[in-house]
């Protein structure tokens, strides 16, 4: 029972939670983002016309890009936040203000994944009924923590500073198709890195994840850069 009350806490986010601020999941998203971002950038470069001009534009254009994708993935990460913890407040006053036991009930199971609610009885259900029902503290609306703030600027961080390994090649090798070349490679090395990490978050085949996320990745740039991305 303890597991399934941990469960239904965390599909109703009313609290702080504690532990990690990013899931594997959401950072390896963030990682992803900004790699494709700046291969979009890197992939345009000509080597055998591109100057030293061109190529500072070009660390601009990707530092610059990344700081707007950044900073745009941090206000949507406290909009989600913020939606997500007040639609625990809603679910919570529906098992409270519900006109039976039985519309309280759809509204827990709706609220846990679809799996625990396949499992949950009778008895569960009600245990959580009357759980909610004691519940004190209960805002009236949802607000932001502190916790969202420092997962904002994760965010933010994780999207800026992936772009830092793909232009230091640029920065190294003064030959533009030497940096061109091992920039490309960084990126796809770490295209495949964060599919391995993912894979075994999620269970999977790692290997193979890992080389299936580099080879999208890259099919994502081309296709965004075809598309004047």
């Amino acid at each position: 029972m303890q597991v399934v009350s941990d469960n239904l806490t965390a599909a109703v986010p009313i609290v702080e939670r504690r532990g990690r601020i990013l899931d594997p999941l959401a950072r390896t998203s963030e990682i992803l983002f900004g790699v494709i971002m700046a291969l979009t950038f890197t992939g345009t470069l000509s080597a055998a016309t591109a100057g030293r001009e061109e190529i500072r534009t070009l660390l601009v254009g990707i530092i610059g890009c990344n700081i707007a994708w950044g900073l745009v993935d941090g206000v949507m990460f406290l909009i989600s936040a913020l939606t997500e913890r007040g639609r625990g407040i809603l679910t919570v006053r529906a098992v409270r203000d519900g006109g039976n036991a039985q519309q309280a009930y759809e509204a827990i199971a709706g609220a846990v994944p679809p799996v625990m609610a396949s499992i949950l009885t009778k008895d569960d259900l009600e245990r959580l009924r009357l759980g909610l029902m004691q519940m004190r503290g209960l805002p009236d609306k949802p607000r932001l923590t502190t916790r969202d703030w420092f997962g904002a600027l994760a965010v933010f961080l994780l999207v800026f500073l992936s772009t830092f390994p793909i232009v230091i090649p640029f920065i190294v090798f003064h030959n533009v198709n030497v940096a061109v070349r091992m920039s490309n490679l960084v990126a796809i090395l770490m295209m495949f890195i964060t599919g391995y990490r993912l894979a075994a978050y999620g269970g999977i085949h790692q290997m193979r994840t890992g080389v299936s996320v580099a080879l999208l990745g890259v099919l994502l740039v081309a296709i965004t850069i075809a598309l004047g991305g």
